[in-house]
């Protein structure tokens, strides 16, 4: 046999030597960087605990203060005058005693308890003031809110007027904020903290750094007795590397500096000679190069096929509309075209600072060369674009969150025929309307357009998953519901029945296969024949709801088993009822297209409601300059902010509507046709003369003539009347006019719809009306 010996080969000095002083440089480095996240968490820990005392001193401070002015509201309204002032009914007197010797105590009033005359004088009497008279009479007991007062926030305080135990009225009486407010005014907050008296989404007193308040409501804690809350911040620390908290980060600091200390020492005990190596002729660098060669582009996905030079394509400034871009494809629309747009959006972005974008598309034919040409674009002028593929709008606009890119285009031809296709513009959290479109088209026209030096990057990514299980982990129904889904082969087809499924429903796809022909109906829920087959399929099944999605998933229909179409501005009610029990006081916004109900719905369920123009890039704008909670439009679009991003979302819409309808003890019909009702239309589309309806609607506005009406020209022209309303605005999508007509009885509908079509046909004669 032979005797093999395998002996363990050893490193000399020489060899140790090189490698010690990178490995004590590297841990001197990690001891560096765990002791400063030790050091950092230890400030932080510090930061808050001071933080939430006086947060919690601030809370106690405003409870004393309301518990005081509750007891004096409690003996003023027992006092002997005041009980015989409501026996007589002598409201204006009881009015003067509210007040009576109360330090600060103003606007005082005595009302009957059904509110009427408040109701008849809006917005005069006050949205504020109504809204903490009804929560007083819904909770059957004295509440707080804070109103506005000549611009300024003052403290409300509303209790229900009784005598001998019968209500005979509603008290009500305003207070200086400073009641309440001065334990915030005295908190020690300094520049590096936030906190702020809150109710619902409005800040009404805030200190310290106002950079924080979106993660304020971490530390917020309730003020008893009241819907209003101290809510605190301080800058979020990120937790130590590994997860690793204060102290275990100090201990695996001093360890490393010991261990750094070491290798230092073992390395100057070392021998300074190391053989010599005989080194090879060196190489150039083009030498190297080709004898290994590799891909300059590795690790980033890119397209190298960018155009030299920018085409010569015209460009059709009609196309730029109110709220986003829309065309017909071949027409006013081709990849030339959308490469400028992709060229102009990025460098907006460019002027702005903001480099990263995401983009996708909905199922049209055309969308491939639309997004191919807008990507180019966007490259062109520096962007780095994510491509997320074909995907709804919402998936795009959350992509733009949770990829942290705050700017995003979705490439999509909404609900509109399938030649149609445009483009929804994001930038940097903004929706780009009116005059943000327009500077769009000025800067291709004046070619004031930013090419970089490199291209941006492409990289492509699925984040599907990502959004239905962000929306699962939130949202999980209490009890199982039966549910069709008609997407009308849009985009939504896929993800829409996923994310419903996923919050526990039984889903039946109905036309959920993606086809860019829409072979089976038009993709849009708004028309109630789109809806028939819906209506036939939970019926023949026995579901319990029948949800609809348009063509690329940002608007929502509903119908019941019965076969009735719930019209978006009665789900509205449902969904403002719902938001307005954790967000009392909050802003809701409704477009001119909605029910005259809902203000007085959203008023008695402690809500201030706001009407605005119609357009999702328009209402998301006023939801920002007022920090609504929550708004909707009666074409399906629904924004929620509370929970959610505030950017319109059909299926995450139809997730809300089952959640809020599983948790009711009667069926999903029961609850939705139990929401207030009258007769009114669906929205009712003409052609509009001449194909221009912004030029007739103008005209419609200025000779138009309805005696004893209440006129709003906030969008196009809506006449109220005390038993209804009719109303005749311009499509910014279409060349149509839209028309609606709400009225308390058949009556009213015939009368005012008789007063639209005289006035309508005095000045276009032979305009067809439906009515």
């Amino acid at each position: 046999m032979v005797d093999v010996k395998f002996e363990k080969p050893q490193m000399s000095a020489a060899q140790l030597k090189p490698v010690m002083l990178p490995l004590a440089l590297l841990c001197g480095v990690l001891a560096l960087w765990l002791g400063w996240a030790g050091v950092q968490q230890h400030l932080d820990s510090s930061r808050r605990s001071d933080l939430a005392s006086e947060r919690d001193a601030a809370v106690a401070s405003a409870h004393d203060a309301l518990g005081v002015e509750h007891k004096r509201l409690r003996e003023h309204l027992d006092a002997p005058a005041m009980q015989a002032a409501l026996t007589a009914g002598d409201l204006k007197t009881a009015a003067a005693e509210l007040t009576k010797d109360w330090p600060g105590a103003s606007a005082g009033a005595v009302l009957p308890a059904d509110l009427s005359l408040d109701y008849e004088n809006l917005p005069k009497s006050g949205y504020g003031r109504l809204g903490a008279m009804e929560a007083a009479i819904v909770a059957d007991k004295p509440m707080a809110a804070i109103v506005r007062d000549g611009g300024k926030p003052v403290l409300a305080l509303a209790a229900p007027a009784r005598v001998g135990g019968q209500l005979v009225g509603v008290a009500y009486v305003q207070l200086p904020l400073q009641r309440i407010s001065d334990g915030i005014d005295k908190a020690d907050v300094d520049g590096s903290s936030y906190m702020a008296l809150r109710q619902g989404g409005y800040n009404v007193v805030e200190r310290g750094d106002a950079a924080l308040s979106n993660g304020a409501e971490a530390m917020a804690a309730k003020i008893p007795g009241s819907d209003l809350r101290v809510a605190a911040a301080v800058p979020d620390i990120a937790g130590g590397p590994l997860g690793l908290g204060a102290l275990p980060c100090f201990i695996a600091a001093v360890i490393l500096a010991l261990l750094a200390f070491v290798l230092m020492r073992v390395r100057q005990r070392l021998g300074h000679e190391a053989p010599v190596v005989e080194e090879g002729p060196v190489q150039t660098l083009a030498e190297t190069m080709i004898a290994s060669p590799f891909d300059i582009n590795a690790g980033n996905v890119t397209d190298n096929s960018l155009s030299a030079a920018p085409r010569a394509v015209s460009i059709d400034g009609g196309i730029f509309r109110a709220y986003d871009i829309r065309g017909v494809i071949g027409q006013s629309l081709d990849p030339g075209v959308a490469e400028m747009i992709g060229h102009a959006i990025g460098s907006v972005m460019h002027d702005q600072g903001l480099t990263e974008i995401v983009v996708g598309r909905d199922g049209r034919l055309s969308g491939p060369a639309m997004i191919e040409g807008l990507i180019s674009g966007l490259r062109k002028a520096g962007r780095n674009v994510i491509d997320i593929g074909m995907a709804p709008t919402p998936v795009i606009y959350f992509g733009a969150y949770h990829l942290r890119a705050g700017s995003c285009v979705s490439v999509t031809g909404s609900h509109n025929p399938p030649d149609y296709n445009g483009f929804k513009v994001v930038v940097g959290g903004e929706t780009l309307s009116g005059a943000a479109i327009t500077d769009l088209y000025q800067r291709i026209v004046s070619n004031r357009l930013h090419t970089a030096a490199e291209p941006g990057t492409l990289t492509p990514r699925d984040i599907s998953e990502d959004y239905v299980q962000r929306i699962a982990s939130d949202i999980q129904i209490d009890r199982p519901l039966k549910v069709v889904v008609d997407a009308g082969n849009g985009v939504a087809g896929d993800i829409g029945p996923r994310v419903l499924a996923a919050i526990g429903a039984e889903v039946t796809p109905l036309y959920c296969e993606i086809d860019g022909e829409f072979p089976n109906h038009h993709p849009d829920p708004s028309e109630p024949h789109n809806l028939a087959d819906l209506i036939k399929m939970v019926a023949r099944l026995d579901a319990d709801l029948g949800i609809a999605f348009d063509g690329d998933g940002d608007r929502l229909g509903v119908v019941t088993r019965d076969g009735q179409n719930i019209f978006p501005d009665r789900l509205l009610m449902l969904f403002a009822a719902d938001v307005l029990e954790r967000n009392p006081g909050a802003m809701i916004i409704y477009d001119v297209k909605c029910t005259g109900r809902l203000p007085g719905h959203i008023l008695r369920h402690g809500g201030s409601p706001l009407m605005w123009k119609t357009g999702h890039s328009l209402i998301k704008a006023k939801m920002r300059e007022t920090d609504a909670e929550l708004a909707g439009e009666m074409s399906g679009h629904f924004f929620f902010k509370e929970r959610w991003y505030g950017f319109d979302d059909g299926i995450y819409s139809a997730a809300r509507l089952l959640e809020i309808l599983a948790a009711q003890p009667q069926t999903p019909t029961e609850t939705l046709n139990g929401l207030p009702n009258g007769i009114s239309t669906p929205e009712i589309k003409v052609d509009a003369p001449d194909g221009d309806p912004h030029t007739f609607v103008e005209r419609f506005r200025n000779e138009a003539s309805f005696e004893g009406a209440r006129l709003s020209t906030i969008d196009g022209l809506r006449v109220d009347y005390p038993d209804g309303w009719g109303l005749v605005r311009a499509s910014n999508t279409t060349p149509i006019l839209v028309m609606r007509f709400d009225a308390d009885s058949h009556e009213a509908m015939d009368r005012i719809q008789t007063a639209f079509r005289t006035q309508l046909h005095a000045i276009k004669a032979d305009l067809k009306l439906p009515f």
